[in-house]
């Protein structure tokens, strides 16, 4: 047993004084004699020169705040002074990196298991100089030496601190050009005030962007991360700038950080806040990255602003819509990986021009194309908003979000092309509400709904669905944009419009019973709409009954030809009509009128010739038949020519071919008993309806009845 202690005894003794050696081997060693070997390990290690190239020392220090047995053990902190890592050839500048210096702790009992634990890292004037050339070689990518076998040491390290910086980007593939000013601040700042701070002056940019409707939507709420209290410890200590380029769009920005970034430690959040506008863009957060060393997770309050959110698509690579301004506040949540991330834009509020907008949407990068989805609603839309969607915004609205395609003079149709080349780079899936439209106060749409979705450049709106005037508006759209031109199909049908609610203002409309009914089926190919008409095949069909017109209402509709017409036929008054009824066929983008009739007390209207969207011409005659002996003041047909933009309407010179006892040849049969379909489903087929008793005429005879009002329900 004695012997057992002593052998003991001297193992102790010898490793003790083994330790001791080396502790005192360690002080007095002169580490400048070591520069050399660790410069050119590490340039291998890296495939880049490195260089020490001031004093390498070490001391030693007790971490007075950390466990046994660093609080009352000595251990080595070393420094580094002067370093620098080389750029390679191509670069313009010559150091990739440079510190003033670099302190860093090292643990030693972890050496005997082969572990190198370097709790901490300080970094002391940090100056970094990032470049990428078009050809897409970049100075941040390092050539790391091809191990056959991995490594039995293991790296470990804990948390980094920084002081102030310089960091400079120049990149010829995203167009950027900027310049990173890191500095401490005076005194850390509590996370809870860099949050309040945030969103006053997000909500006021928000109010000078889109409105004081804007700043108070925005307000309206405030989930998000400071709702979180175990951030209200967080303090900022750090505080940059930046300025320079991005796609061609000036940059500035500013924001604050933490102070240590923490590399292992998963749960110990890093502070983030940013300022940032390029362009007319502004992008704002205030939160913090955890487990920075896998770019794992980002918690954010995010802030988005700016005259259209198409421009968002050089900045985050998201196709989105032309708009008008908007504002938006929400929550991202981010889990970043290398080969894909997700980003989760949670319960956010905004306004969007006049309208209101909410809603969740996530974004997943990696696989063959990155995809959107979500699930979007507005409780008052302004009709207005959907213009910038098909380029059909005003000039002014134009010029504000960027587009640089002018709308001839002579062209009512926009010409504006749609971004198919967007297309092509995400896929998408979200669904869009809204409870209720607004156009003036006389357009009442009671509702939109439709199902977006966005697979490999086809665009598929799937429903397109209003409510309008007590009845509905159904259609399903397609937009091919993989095919060159664009391929676009267009099927809709509408159903049991009353007129009575469609034109609320109108007096004689108030008290009338009739409906509008219309089915469409569109093929065609083009870039814009304008070109999509132009090359339209398909059909259109419309049917009006027990309404009024007339030429202040159509003035007022912005229906521009068929106010002149009236105003030509009637004057200023109103005419009740019994019956409207159009069928007409495209082709090539020549609309035909099979059917064009206006049934009135007094006349029947007789419409035919085409209406051609590839060049916006127009070629009509608008033939007037008065029924019986009745007073009518213009007996002479009508001409309209010109263009959509610019009619020309006037009086053909000879005199009425075709009149007798009232009754009108007409010259198919086959388009009246067409547009039967449609008078079903506005009463049923016990109802009474006067289109009924005018094509059911059409049909059998070819003519109508000369007399004011319809025969008798059959």
């Amino acid at each position: 047993m004695q012997r057992r202690r002593k052998i003991l005894s001297w193992i102790a003794g010898t490793l003790l004084v083994l330790l001791t050696v080396l502790l005192i081997a360690v002080a007095t060693f002169d580490w400048n004699r070591m520069k050399p070997f660790i410069a050119d390990k590490v340039s291998q290690a890296i495939g880049r020169p490195f260089a020490i190239n001031g004093e390498l020392s070490v001391d030693w220090r007790r971490d007075r705040n950390g466990g046994w047995p660093g609080s009352w053990l000595p251990w080595p902190e070393f420094t580094a002074r002067d370093i620098s890592i080389a750029n390679p050839d191509w670069a313009a500048q010559p150091h990739f990196a440079h510190l003033d210096a670099l302190h860093f702790r090292l643990s030693l009992l972890p050496l005997l298991a082969r572990r190198i634990d370097v709790p901490t890292l300080q970094l002391v004037h940090p100056t970094a100089d990032l470049e990428r050339d078009k050809s897409g070689r970049a100075s941040w990518d390092f050539t790391l030496p091809e191990n056959t076998a991995p490594s039995a040491w293991k790296l470990q390290v804990g948390t980094i601190g920084f002081d102030q910086g310089l960091l400079t980007l120049d990149d010829a593939v995203n167009r950027a050009a900027l310049k990173l000013v890191v500095e401490p601040l005076q005194a850390a700042i509590p996370y809870d005030q860099i949050v309040a701070r945030q969103s006053s002056d997000a909500r006021e940019q928000a109010g000078k962007t889109v409105g004081t409707a804007a700043k108070k939507t925005l307000a309206s709420g405030d989930a998000g991360p400071e709702a979180d209290k175990t951030k209200s410890s967080i303090t900022y200590q750090f505080g940059w700038t930046a300025e320079g380029s991005y796609q061609g769009s000036p940059l500035t920005g500013k924001g604050r950080t933490g102070a240590v970034l923490a590399l292992q430690d998963r749960t110990t959040p890093f502070p983030l806040q940013a300022d940032v506008r390029i362009g007319d863009s502004r992008i704002a957060l205030v939160g913090t990255l955890t487990d920075p060393l896998h770019l794992g997770a980002l918690d954010v309050r995010l802030w988005l602003s700016g005259t259209s959110m198409a421009r968002l698509y050089p900045i985050t690579g998201i196709t989105l819509p032309d708009t008008p301004p908007y504002a938006t506040e929400g929550h991202l949540k981010a889990e970043l990986h290398r080969g894909g991330s997700r980003y989760s834009y949670q319960d956010f509020r905004g306004r969007v021009g006049g309208s209101d907008l909410a809603g969740n949407l996530l974004f997943v990068t990696g696989g063959a194309r990155p995809k959107l989805s979500g699930d979007l609603h507005s409780k008052l839309l302004q009709f207005a908003d959907l213009a910038p969607l098909i380029g059909a915004d005003s000039r002014a609205g134009k010029e504000q979000r960027g587009d640089a395609t002018p709308q001839p003079a002579d062209k009512l149709l926009p010409v504006e092309p749609f971004r198919t080349d967007r297309w092509q780079t995400m896929d998408a899936d979200v669904t869009f509400t809204s409870a209720r439209i607004v156009r003036g106060e006389a357009l009442p749409i009671d509702s939109l709904g439709t199902h977006l979705v966005m697979n490999n450049g086809a665009l598929y709106l799937d429903p397109l669905s209003f409510g309008l005037a007590g009845g509905s508006v159904r259609s399903n759209l397609t937009l091919d944009g993989s095919r060159t031109p664009m391929r676009g199909v267009l099927k809709l049908d509408a159903r049991h419009l009353k007129l009575k609610q469609l034109f609320p203002t109108f007096e004689p409309m108030r008290t009338s019973l009739g409906e509008i009914n219309g089915d469409a089926a569109l093929d065609a190919q083009g870039n814009s709409v304008a070109a999509l008409l132009g090359g339209a095949n398909g059909e259109l069909k419309l049917l009006m009954n027990d309404g009024a017109i007339s030429k202040t209402l159509l003035e007022t509709a912005g229906l521009n030809v068929a106010n002149i017409v009236i105003g030509k036929l009637f004057g200023d008054k109103t005419v009740q009509i019994n019956c409207a009824a159009s069928d007409m066929v495209a082709t090539n983008g020549l609309f035909d009128t099979r059917l064009f009739v206006f049934d009135t007390d007094d006349a029947l209207i007789n419409v035919t010739g085409t209406v051609n969207f590839a060049n916006e011409k127009l070629d009509l005659d608008v033939k007037p038949h008065t029924k019986g002996f009745r007073v009518f003041s213009l007996r002479s047909p009508l001409y309209v020519r010109g263009t959509l933009k610019n009619p020309d309407v006037g009086v053909h010179a000879g005199p009425l071919l075709a009149r007798g006892a009232g009754a009108v040849a007409l010259g198919t049969v086959a388009a009246p008993a067409a547009l039967l379909a449609l008078v079903a489903p506005s009463h049923g087929d016990d109802g009474d309806n006067t289109c009924r008793t005018v094509l059911e005429q059409l049909t059998s005879s070819g003519t109508t009845m000369p007399a004011g009002k319809p025969a008798a329900k059959r």
